[in-house]
């Protein structure tokens, strides 16, 4: 009983964590006007401190999975905290290009790349017949915490100053290090299937395994596309909504993201729920579902940067944000069905590298779009990133998921 009470209380303490990460993330897209007129720099220079902060991450993540496959879990995730806590901070010091590129891009982007591996393969040792439950809702911190920080964000820069928004969500990161530090267990390395507490992998070992399953790569590139249009929507939304339909920063901020991410988040209960109950009977029901929402989503991506009305631009983004949450229901869960425990962090690593190394192109590809061909059109035009997506998931499912699937329940 005490062990079913703390698996529950590893996802809520995680859920916080994740909140701040995310939290951390979108305050900065929607302070961006505020930004760029205090320290006069323009799109483009904006859209590369986003752009670097991706990149600094998906280079780091791959390190991060690894470690988290070899050392004690519990203070790679404090440490992570502390360090985009402290980054997140600094950049409310920043006082151009360059610092926000060190402080926001390096500090807090390498700091938040050792987060998820470490947290996502803790929840997946102590979840199995619930994992896909367990991590959808760690994924909806994601989902609150871009909503809320956006609103935050906004209404604390237009009335305080950017910079003040940065200190109050850097200093609750601090403060919530300390609290994981507390009551995360010292867990021991994840058991082999056999039951047995394993050895730590080598890197070669490592590196063989996960990238001998070919169904990594393609749930990985359609990972880098769903990554492509999330980085490049939360990056230039609230500026697109801010701009077009002349709400202030902290309206911007709120409806760029509270219809996406309210429907996402019955999207991701609802997928890792039909998930959950077949995964036995049926093996290849997490990439189905995730082909599902891939292949749904990508008409109302479109349709949200071509509607003349805020109406029926909210009702896109909610609808999108369903099928983003169906897919976001099976995430990790899917790579988790090919791959074993032991090798599990690294397998996050090497996937949300590839991810985000490809979303990193969004945000200054988006703001050349902007001063181009117009924000709008760019926004439509990411429909096609995950209708491509929706094919990978369909080849990998087709030619290579059968060979690859890896049995817990044997």
């Amino acid at each position: 009983m005490k062990k079913k009470h703390y698996k529950w209380e590893l996802v809520a303490i995680f859920w916080v964590a994740y909140f701040l990460n995310q939290g951390d993330r979108q305050i900065f897209n929607v302070v961006i006007p505020l930004i760029r007129a205090d320290l006069h720099i323009t799109d483009v220079q904006i859209g590369w401190v986003a752009t670097l902060f991706t990149l600094v991450y998906g280079l780091m993540v791959p390190v991060a999975g690894f470690v988290g496959d070899v050392l004690r879990r519990k203070w790679i995730v404090f440490f992570s905290l502390l360090v985009f806590s402290v980054g997140t901070l600094c950049t409310g010091l920043s006082s151009g290009t360059l610092a926000l590129i060190l402080f926001r891009s390096i500090a807090t982007g390498g700091g938040e790349a050792f987060y998820y591996p470490a947290a996502t393969s803790l929840i997946g040792q102590f979840h199995r017949e619930t994992r896909a439950m367990a991590m959808s809702i760690h994924q909806t911190s994601l989902y609150v915490g871009v909503v809320l920080s956006g609103f935050v964000a906004g209404y604390i820069g237009e009335h305080h100053g950017w910079r003040v928004a940065f200190y109050v969500f850097g200093s609750m990161g601090v403060l919530w290090s300390f609290v994981t530090l507390w009551r995360i267990n010292d867990t021991p390395l994840p058991a082999t299937s056999g039951g047995e507490i394993g050895d730590s992998p080598g890197f070669g070992e490592t590196v063989r395994t996960v990238f001998a399953k070919r169904t990594v790569y393609f749930l990985s590139l359609a990972f880098g596309l769903m990554c492509f249009v999330n980085v490049g929507y939360l990056t230039w939304m609230p500026t697109y909504l801010h701009e077009r339909f002349g709400l202030s920063l902290a309206a911007a901020g709120l409806h760029s993201t509270l219809y996406h991410f309210a429907f996402a988040f019955v999207g991701v209960i609802v997928g890792a729920r039909i998930a959950d109950r077949l995964a036995l009977r049926r093996p290849a029901i997490r990439m189905e579902v995730e082909l599902l929402g891939l292949l749904l989503g990508a008409p109302f991506i479109f349709w949200m940067g071509q509607s003349d009305t805020q109406f029926w631009c909210y009702v896109a983004m909610g609808l999108f944000g369903v099928f983003r949450g169906i897919y976001d229901s099976n995430l990790f869960a899917a790579l988790f069905d090919v791959i074993e425990p032991k090798y599990r962090s690294s397998s996050i690593g090497v996937m949300l590298s590839i991810g985000f190394i490809i979303g990193a192109l969004a945000p200054v590809l988006l703001g050349w779009a902007k001063t181009a061909v117009g924000l709008d059109l760019g926004i439509s035009l990411l429909g096609c990133c995950y209708l491509v997506g929706a094919l990978l998931i369909a080849i990998g499912l087709k030619l290579f998921f059968k060979k690859d699937y890896y049995n817990e329940f044997t």
